[in-house]
């Protein structure tokens, strides 16, 4: 139905668009790939060589790179940007006041200061929040269910990352409610991995949690391979996690965000104001398991969590 549908609404758009010889200039400021995002896009009648060009501006981890993306979009004069993370998001911010933004993987933004409310954005920023905060309370939890012996647990985030901070300090006030010690430990980049993994080894951490991060989302498979080495069950910051090797992950559903994200951008191409769109948050979440993992590791993984696994990774 959602085909037929995509296929019904993309037809119409498109012979509109030809008619009236306008081609739209989409602007994807991002990490990781934006392949999730163009498929999303075609349901709805953004066709690439017809109605439509996809300007993809990928960081590929390096943060530094962002903000020469980010201008350099804006002096294509992309009709959108859409930017995921927070990271990108600032750099797309102070590279145009007037082209509108739709943000992706974007935790709180008026805590962020990136809109006014989350009903009334202002501005010219709009889109999808993941609310991190709340939601790593629940990965920790499912970290706790998964390692029911797990009474330390190391928290990994990248002090650069500008929700991160926050983030940090409600796991902190909330640690003795949720009956558990936390080991704090940051990471700029990739060069320090070996020193926190040896950090949580000394410490004798239980498990990890990698908080959700541009930065060491690229560099997920050795993470994995490294909480493996030293046994230790990670619950990763994306459902990308378990199969780059993480035991789990809990996160919003990719396929959902995707297609919201592109209806945002539909609604502006069609002449609707950022300052006017609600912020939205995602519905559907899914818990992934990597059942091989855990083999590694020699956890067994409690028969409630597997049961509400969205997906298992054999």
């Amino acid at each position: 139905m959602g085909v037929l549908t995509g296929g019904l609404l993309a037809a119409p758009l498109v012979a509109e668009a030809q008619q009236a010889g306008k081609v739209y200039r989409v602007g994807i400021l991002t990490v990781e790939s934006a392949d999730r995002l163009r498929p999303s896009l075609r349901e709805l009648g953004y066709i690439e060589g017809q109605n439509a060009v996809i300007e993809v501006r990928d960081a590929a981890g390096k943060l530094e790179r962002l903000e020469g993306h980010a201008l350099e979009l804006v002096r294509l004069k992309v009709d959108v940007i859409v930017a995921t993370y927070p990271s990108a998001v600032f750099s797309a911010k102070r590279a145009t006041t007037t082209i509108p933004i739709v943000m992706v993987n974007t935790p709180d933004p008026v805590q962020l200061g990136l809109v006014s409310s989350l009903a009334h954005p202002g501005g010219n920023i709009t889109g999808m929040t993941t609310l991190s905060a709340d939601l790593s309370l629940k990965q920790l939890e499912f970290a706790r269910e998964a390692v029911p012996r797990a009474s330390r647990i190391a928290i990994l985030s990248n002090p650069d990352n500008p929700w991160h901070p926050i983030v940090v300090k409600g796991l902190r006030d909330r640690q003795r409610s949720l009956g558990v010690q936390l080991q704090m430990l940051e990471a700029r980049s990739p060069d320090d991995f070996d020193r926190s993994f040896q950090a949580m080894v000394r410490e004798r951490a239980h498990a990890v949690l990698v908080l959700a991060d541009p930065m060491t989302a690229t560099h997920r498979v050795r993470l994995a391979e490294l909480a493996v080495k030293h046994h230790l069950p990670m619950m990763g910051g994306t459902n990308a996690y378990p199969e780059a090797g993480a035991l789990m992950s809990y996160w919003a559903d990719q396929a959902e965000l995707s297609r919201r994200t592109a209806s945002y951008v539909d609604k502006i191409l069609k002449g609707a104001k950022p300052a006017d769109l609600p912020v939205e948050q995602p519905t559907k979440f899914d818990l992934v398991i990597n059942l091989k993992t855990a083999k590694a590791l020699g956890l067994t993984i409690p028969p409630s969590l597997l049961g509400r696994a969205d997906e298992l990774i054999q």
